[in-house]
């Protein structure tokens, strides 16, 4: 991992910034916010049915935030340098880890969304490091409005 981050590292975050932006990322994010809560593969399948739009929101908003992951997995991105703007991540995670294993284990892929549960669980070591407490009291608030 860069020890430091760089004027690149920078610019990729203002870009991930500029695309969440985007007008249908933007109302995927605000229905995965208002209404992604599922914690059985039922609820999942009832609420995001296969050729949905709300299927097609739930696979935008999770696959954006695995790509963003990818980046910091790869090294690309400056690890410190993101957690410090990118907690919508773990917004996304405490959504979806409960869900995670089930969906797994029906598309018999161990690996979906590795990225971005391996960086959640970096995240998460980072934030107690630094403010013991304050995420257990973000997971609680997340889960709350659930």
């Amino acid at each position: 991992m860069k020890t430091c981050g760089t004027y690149d590292d920078v610019n990729l975050i203002l870009r991930l910034y500029d695309l969440r932006r985007e007008e249908k990322l933007r109302k995927a994010r605000e229905w995965f916010a208002q209404s992604f809560h599922a914690g059985s593969l039922e609820e999942l399948d009832r609420l995001c049915p296969l050729g949905s739009e709300t299927n097609a929101n739930f696979r935008m908003v999770v696959s954006y935030w695995e790509m963003t992951a990818s980046f910091v997995t790869g090294g690309i991105l400056h690890q410190e340098l993101f957690f410090q703007s990118g907690r919508e991540l773990l917004f996304v995670w405490e959504r979806l880890r409960d869900v995670l294993p089930l969906y797994r284990e029906r598309a018999k892929d161990p690996a979906s969304f590795e990225n971005l549960e391996t960086v959640a669980t970096s995240f998460i070591a980072w934030w107690n490091a630094k403010s013991p407490g304050a995420y257990e009291a973000f997971s609680r608030r997340v889960r709350a409005s659930q």
